[in-house]
């Protein structure tokens, strides 16, 4: 953050041609940071699940799980067709509905992509 901080928050996202896409209000502290320095790292983990050796030795317990982290440099974009096409990444993320976006929704979101120049992950008891 601006106080050289880490500093960490969840999103809605969508994922196209090694870009991650995101969203955010014209405003707020996660948005002056990104602005002050766009370096990022992105953490997805999913697929968790309780394991165990032995299920009366505690040390033996231990998570399944997948991950991956991507790391980049956030390119903000002003462009008003380029935003809804943003918009429409992410929700297509989600859900296959179809959306349309009045002039005012879009003028007052803020729309950003990743650029992702590394990526790792892992995989753990599967």
């Amino acid at each position: 953050d601006n106080d050289n901080m880490p500093y960490v928050v969840p999103f809605n996202f969508g994922y196209k041609d090694n870009y991650i896409y995101l969203h955010s209000a014209k405003e707020g502290k996660k948005l002056s940071i990104l602005k002050n320095n766009g370096n990022v790292c992105i953490a997805f983990s999913t697929d968790h699940k309780l394991a165990f050796q032995s299920e009366n030795v505690a040390c033996s317990y231990g998570m399944k799980f997948r991950s991956v982290l991507a790391y980049g440099k956030v390119e903000f974009i002003e462009d008003f067709n380029e935003k809804i096409k943003i918009m429409n990444i992410i929700m297509n993320h989600y859900t296959s509905h179809e959306f349309t976006y009045s002039e005012p929704a879009v003028k007052n979101v803020e729309t950003f992509r990743i650029a992702i120049t590394e990526m790792t992950g892992k995989e753990y008891g599967y």
